[in-house]
């Protein structure tokens, strides 16, 4: 099974008041699961790789082959792809979790850039995280 995940951090301030926001979608678009939730105060990109770490942990859990994500976060795409390197410290550690993450991980991972209008409802849920301040582990 192909999973199509939009993932969204968002910081109110930066650092401020942060969420983030899942979807995840089977191959003909219908959402299988969603997810929102409160991460305290970060920085945005911050909340952008706690997002995906987050999907990452929530697909593990499901059958999945391939897992496609899309991102509003340039930033992060590129240097997930090895674009950029990851020069911040804070973000650095975030990063190194991600790739051990993946050298687990039982799917083929792919990560890509989209407009932040083709990730509006990850953007929902990532300001309904911050809104409701409901800390949720998963």
């Amino acid at each position: 099974m192909t999973i199509i995940a939009y993932t969204d951090g968002a910081s109110r301030g930066n650092p401020g008041e942060s969420g983030i926001g899942i979807i995840l979608k089977d191959e003909i678009g219908n959402t299988i699961a969603s997810h929102s939730s409160y991460i305290g105060k970060a920085t945005n990109n911050i909340a952008e790789y706690m997002a995906l770490a987050a999907c990452l942990t929530i697909v593990q859990k499901m059958e999945c082959k391939n897992l496609v994500v899309h991102s509003d976060s340039e930033l992060m795409v590129r240097q997930m792809n090895g674009q950029y390197k990851v020069k911040d410290e804070g973000l650095k550690r975030h990063f190194q979790r991600i790739q051990r993450m993946l050298t687990s991980s039982p799917f083929h991972f792919t990560i890509k850039h989209v407009p932040r209008d083709k990730n509006q409802e990850a953007d929902q849920l990532a300001n309904r995280g911050i809104d409701t301040k409901k800390r949720v582990s998963v």
